[in-house]
């Protein structure tokens, strides 16, 4: 039978309201048993934050320890269908008469991931007086549903004039030609701007030609960038390089798993290591499906037994964070490097995982950001759709979880019910696919606010990061909400005028 794993809201494959999204990842699990969860909740396992090598196999855990914080700092006497989080790590709520995004013909294009023009340390470029953001897209009016567009997926683009709050995006239609890209569908990866107007695309091919067996493949194309008084457009996209696919080995594959993630490719660099070029990406461990046997290392010290985890079905849960390095300076050939973060029995998405990298007293300090799904959760524990961060040495270390549990920003969510309850709280799946940015403002899509769906960007908010700790910053925008799809830039590029 087809795919019917979501991104989005799905267990055991019963879609919820917030609604099904064809996708690769762990889904249609046999129903898990309860794990047993100890009845107070234990301290998060120690993280170090050391640094080890790039080159190094050290991966970092987020346990079972870890994760339970996220319910222990819940408050568990809300009434039911409030939020239940603590309002620092809590996304303001999005109005339901939100706008939408449309085409030059006024239709709404249905947008998710969405990333914007940056260089290579993440910096976001204006080009001539144009900001420039990349998304994913699907046509509203072609007669399938919203929950089925990720298979329709195509990378889009968008302008406005630079860093003006009060401009609507204009849609400046498909990114790569009508045909000659590889595979079916498009999905989420980078654009970075290179010397004069060259730009890099990395992103993710699907080919679902199968749809019991899809297809991913991290893949290169490159091509120039154009601005002129009416606004933006592109040249190239002439050859499209396929970079990476699961090995087996570090990373699962279609052949251990049919509802495998691979995806979402993001390059930077190191300032501790120049001349080298890096990728993030999100992936699985490489196991067999439900061979995997969860470990008192991904468990923690959080009392449980790693053979009843195991049994209550958490061991489908593998996700990571995979590390990849550059062996040319094209940036066309790539090897695999052991995961970076592990999240077994824990979480099975570690989704569009990037680096913030900032100089905290003349150390630098390396935030990883992930986003993650209240219905990828292993048995026995629980966490709101959002944003998931970890902090450390350098590229690979030993990553301490965010606010203890790793909970950066989620959605408001009542944990003391189940993200399927008819009672959970009706902006539980307000947004999602969350990108951080520099000065820690964040965008996203809005999936859906109390039954109205949405399929266009979210207002921008702003997370305060200090040390180990993250907050919502409420006293900027209306209660802590930017404009809708406020995605400036902080550095400008000019290029000839055309």
């Amino acid at each position: 039978m087809p795919i019917t794993r979501t991104t989005r809201h799905v267990v055991a494959s019963v879609a919820v309201a917030a609604g099904t999204a064809v996708a690769l990842g762990a889904a249609s699990r046999p129903a898990a048993a309860a794990a047993h969860t100890p009845k107070v909740t234990p301290p998060p396992s120690v993280h170090t934050q050391v640094a080890y090598d790039p080159e190094q196999s050290f991966t970092s855990k987020w346990t079972r320890a870890d994760a339970m914080q996220i319910k222990a700092q819940s408050d568990p006497s809300v009434s039911p269908g409030q939020s239940s989080l603590p309002s620092g790590q809590t996304m303001p709520e999005i109005p339901k008469d939100f706008p939408t995004m449309v085409d030059q013909n006024g239709k709404q294009v249905w947008v998710w991931d969405t990333w914007p023009l940056t260089d290579a340390q993440g910096n976001q470029y204006d080009y001539n007086g144009w900001n420039v953001i990349f998304s994913l897209t699907a046509d509203s009016n072609a007669g399938y549903s919203f929950d089925d567009r990720h298979v329709h997926a195509k990378i889009g683009y968008w302008y406005r004039k630079a860093n003006d709050k009060n401009a609507r995006w204009t849609y400046g239609g498909l990114l790569f030609p009508k045909t000659g890209w590889p595979g079916t569908a498009q999905w989420s990866g980078s654009t970075r701007i290179e010397d004069g107007n060259n730009i890099n695309v990395f992103y993710t091919a699907l080919d679902f030609t199968d749809r019991n067996a899809p297809i991913a493949t991290i893949t290169n194309t490159k091509a120039h960038i154009h601005a002129g008084k009416d606004g933006v457009w592109f040249t190239g996209f002439d050859t499209f390089t396929p970079l990476l696919q699961p090995d087996g080995v570090l990373y699962q594959n279609v052949k251990q798993n049919p509802y495998y993630n691979f995806r979402d490719p993001f390059t930077f660099t190191d300032p501790a290591h120049p001349g080298k070029t890096y990728m993030v990406f999100e992936g699985n461990t490489a196991s067999r499906r439900e061979d995997y046997k969860c470990t008192q290392g991904d468990l923690g010290n959080s009392g449980e037994d790693s053979s009843s985890v195991t049994a209550s079905g958490a061991n489908f849960q593998l996700a990571n964070v995979g590390l990849a390095e550059a062996d040319n300076s094209d940036l066309t050939k790539w090897h695999f490097l052991p995961p970076i973060l592990s999240a077994n029995c824990v979480n099975d998405q570690t989704e569009r995982p990037q680096f913030v990298i900032k100089k905290d007293h003349g150390q630098y300090k390396y935030y990883l950001f992930t986003i993650s799904h209240a219905s990828t959760y292993a048995a026995g524990l629980r966490g709101p759709d959002g944003v998931y961060g970890f902090v450390g040495n350098g590229i690979r270390s030993d990553f301490q979880p965010l606010n203890s549990g790793g909970l950066a920003l989620g959605n408001p969510t009542d944990l003391n019910l189940a993200p399927l309850d008819p009672q959970q709280n009706g902006r539980a799946y307000q947004a999602y696919s969350h990108y951080v940015m520099p000065g820690g403002l964040v965008e996203s899509f809005i999936d859906n606010v109390d039954g109205r769906r949405g399929g266009t960007l979210a207002p921008t908010v702003k997370l305060n990061i200090d040390g180990t700790s993250t907050s919502v910053d409420r006293s900027v925008g209306d209660n802590g909400l930017f404009g809708y799809g406020y995605i400036p830039s902080n550095m400008h590029r000019q290029g000839p005028w055309e």
